[in-house]
Formats: structure tokens, sequence, C-alpha cells
């Protein structure tokens, strides 16, 4: 399975959390089953995530694109799948 069915399946299913904010409070707080971060993220982002200790991948394409698979206008840098 690739990450955009990845996305589009946890979508359904109402376990996604968007946006980098609530993703570090989420990390905080609970343990993902993956972290998926644009390509283009700030690098800051990606640092701080990358030292959480959880899954990561990398979604070859811009957060544009990422915001357009989770069905948003606007782009997204990160999108957490909440673990079971």
């Amino acid at each position: 399975m690739n990450i955009e069915e990845k996305i589009k399946e946890a979508m359904k299913e109402n376990k996604v959390i968007i946006g980098y904010r609530e993703c570090l409070k989420y990390i905080r707080n609970n343990n993902p089953e993956v972290v998926i971060i644009a390509e283009n993220a700030p690098e800051k982002i990606k640092k701080i995530i990358f030292n959480s200790n959880v899954k990561v991948e990398i979604f070859k394409g811009s957060s544009k694109d990422l915001g357009t698979i989770c069905g948003r206008p606007h782009p997204i840098t990160t999108v957490t799948i909440k673990g079971s």
C-alpha cells in the first residue's frame, strides 16, 4: 500500500491528524502508526519529528499535493495516522 492509499484509508476511518502543531500534540501523548511529511516541509519541522522516535515517511510531493490528497484546499506539511 502506497502513502496516498494509506492516507485515504485512514481518512475514511477518521484516523488522521492534519497539521504540524496537532501532530506534535498527538506525538507527546500517544504513539502514532506513522507520521507523513511533505518533501518540501521546512527543515525545522522535519528535524523535530525525526527526533521524536516515531515512524516517519516522506511524501514524494509538495505540501500542496498532500493537501489535495487530504481533500483540503490548502497546503499540509504533516499528516499523522493514529495508532490502533
